[in-house]
């Protein structure tokens, strides 16, 4: 269908129905647009972010397993 057969059948409609085209018009420039918008910047590395590793020197991790083992038997036991 060329431009021009296109904009005779739209005139062609009745009111209601040429909102209702105006409408899914706008709808689909909002969802394209979406989708062309630009991604932002790559997410950096995991180990990059500052809570990796605050643990890393606190006294109860030097048996993490005992450390669970005793949190679970407080907490559940």
């Amino acid at each position: 269908m060329h431009q021009e057969q296109v904009w005779q059948e739209f005139l062609a409609l009745p009111p209601v129905a040429q909102q209702e085209v105006r409408d899914f018009i706008a709808f689909l420039r909002t969802r394209y647009e979406a989708a062309r918008s630009p991604t932002p910047d790559r997410l950096p590395a995991l180990r990059e972010e500052p809570f990796i590793g605050m643990w890393h020197d606190h006294s109860a991790m030097v048996d993490s397993t005992a450390w669970v083992r005793q949190v679970r038997q407080n907490e559940w036991g």
